[in-house]
C-alpha cells in the first residue's frame, strides 16, 4: 500500500474526534485511519504538491483496499456477538453500497465538473451515517447483548432512541447519502452509457476502416483481388517462401482474342464475358491461401502457394477447362467457338526478395508460349529460364 499520511493538516476535511467514538477499540482505531485516508485523498487530488494520476490511483488502491478490510472486520464482529440479523444485513448492504459507489465515481472522474465537491461531499456524508449511525449503533447493541439482552431485544431499543435530535440528524444525514448515492449511480450509468457509445461508434469506425480496406484491395468490375493488392501478397508470399525454402507458383491467365470479342459483342458484353471468367477460374483456386487478381486488362492472375510445378500445373489445366466449359458463343475466335483462355505457368523456390519479378516473367513467358502454341492451352515454364517455356496441350 502506498504510505498515506493520516496525520491532520489544514486542508483536511475530515477531522477526528470524540464524537466518532464506538467504544469499540478496534473499530475506532480502524475508522480513524479510514479517516486519514479520506483526508490523505483529498490532499493528493485537491491540495499541495501535484501527484502523478499513478500516486493518486496508488492512494485510491490503499482507501479502498483498507475499507474491504475494515468491513470484513465489522462483520465478524457482529456475527461472533451474535448481532441481530437485520442490522447485520443492513450494514452488509452499506458496505458493499460504498465500494461500489466509491469506485464508480472515481472511475467517473474525468467526466465531473466539480470532482471534489461531489466526491467529499459523498465521504463526508458516508462517514457520518456509517460511524455516528449504524457503527455506533453496532457497538450500543453489542454492549447490550453482552449485558444479557436477546440481539432482538437490542435491536427494538436502537428503533426508540432516547435522543430525538441525534436521531433527526442521522435521519438527515442517512437522506443526504441516499440522495448523493443516486446521483452517483445515475452518473455511473451515464457514463457507462458514453462508454457503450463510444465503444459502438469506435466499431463502426474500424467496421468501415476494414470495409475500405477491403475495397481497395477488389477490382470493382471483377470482385477479385486487384493489381495492387497482387502486389503486396507477392512480396509477402516471397518472403515467407524464401525463409522457409517452400515453392511458389504463379499462373497467368489471358482470355483468347478478347478484343475481337468486345469488337463484336460490344463492351457490356466483354464486361459480362470477364466476369464470367473471373468466376470460373475462381471456382478452381479456392484454396484459402491462394489469391486470384486481375492483372490487367483482359487479364488474370494466381498466386498459388506452396505450390510447385507439378501442382500449379494441374490447377491450371483445371482452369482452363472450365471456362472452355462455360460454352461462351465466340464467334469472331479463330482458335474455338466459344470464349477460352491461355494459360502460363510459372514456379520455384525464391531465394531473395526480387525474385517475385523473375516468377512474374517466367509465368509471363509460358504464357506467350501457349499463344505461340495455338491458345486454349497451359504452358508450364522451366524454372531457370524465363525465356523458355514448353507447351503442354489440353
Amino acid at each position: 500500500m502506498a504510505n498515506s499520511d493520516a496525520s491532520s493538516g489544514t486542508d483536511d476535511v475530515f477531522v477526528w474526534d470524540d464524537t466518532l467514538l464506538t467504544g469499540l477499540d478496534a473499530v475506532d482505531a480502524q475508522h480513524h485511519r479510514l479517516v486519514g485516508l479520506f483526508n490523505a485523498l483529498n490532499r493528493a487530488m485537491f491540495h499541495g504538491r501535484a501527484l502523478s494520476a499513478n500516486e493518486q490511483q496508488a492512494i485510491f488502491d490503499e482507501l479502498v483496499a483498507y475499507s474491504r478490510y475494515h468491513f470484513e472486520d465489522e462483520e465478524r464482529l457482529m456475527a461472533e456477538a451474535g448481532v441481530d440479523p437485520r442490522h447485520r444485513e443492513l450494514h452488509a448492504r452499506l458496505h458493499q453500497e460504498f465500494v461500489a459507489q466509491v469506485r464508480s465515481m472515481w472511475d467517473a472522474r474525468g467526466h465531473l465538473r466539480q470532482l471534489g465537491d461531489t466526491l467529499m461531499g459523498f465521504l463526508t456524508s458516508w462517514l457520518g451515517l456509517h460511524i455516528l449511525g449504524v457503527d455506533q449503533a453496532m457497538a450500543r447493541q453489542m454492549a447490550r447483548i453482552r449485558a444479557g439482552a436477546s440481539p432482538a431485544e437490542a435491536w427494538a431499543q436502537e428503533e426508540d432512541p432516547l435522543d430525538r435530535r441525534v436521531a433527526n440528524l442521522l435521519r438527515m444525514v442517512g437522506q443526504l447519502y441516499h440522495v448523493l448515492a443516486a446521483q452517483n449511480q445515475d452518473l455511473l450509468e451515464a457514463n457507462a452509457r458514453l462508454e457503450q457509445r463510444v465503444r459502438e461508434r469506435t466499431a463502426e469506425l474500424e467496421a468501415a476502416n476494414r470495409r475500405l480496406e477491403a475495397f481497395s484491395r477488389i477490382d470493382g468490375l471483377l470482385g477479385i483481388a486487384n493489381r495492387g493488392y497482387f502486389d503486396q501478397r507477392l512480396r509477402e508470399e516471397i518472403a515467407r517462401h524464401t525463409r522457409q525454402a517452400r515453392p511458389l507458383a504463379i499462373v497467368m491467365f489471358d482470355v483468347d482474342h478478347f478484343k475481337r470479342y468486345n469488337d463484336h459483342y460490344g463492351h457490356q458484353a466483354g464486361d459480362a464475358c470477364l466476369q464470367a471468367v473471373a468466376r470460373a477460374l475462381q471456382g478452381e483456386i479456392y484454396r484459402a491461401p491462394d489469391l486470384l487478381a486481375r492483372y490487367g486488362g483482359e487479364e488474370l492472375v494466381a498466386l498459388l502457394v506452396d505450390t510447385d510445378a507439378g501442382g500449379a500445373r494441374v490447377v491450371a489445366e483445371r482452369a482452363v477447362a472450365a471456362v472452355r466449359a462455360l460454352a461462351l458463343p465466340h464467334a469472331a475466335s479463330p482458335t474455338a467457338p466459344v470464349v477460352t483462355v491461355s494459360a502460363g505457368v510459372g514456379s520455384m523456390v525464391p531465394h531473395a526478395p526480387d525474385d517475385g519479378s523473375r516468377l512474374l516473367r517466367l509465368a509471363d513467358a509460358a504464357l506467350y508460349a501457349a499463344k505461340r502454341a495455338g491458345r486454349n492451352q497451359a504452358v508450364v515454364a522451366p524454372s531457370e529460364d524465363p525465356d523458355a517455356a514448353r507447351p503442354h496441350s489440353l
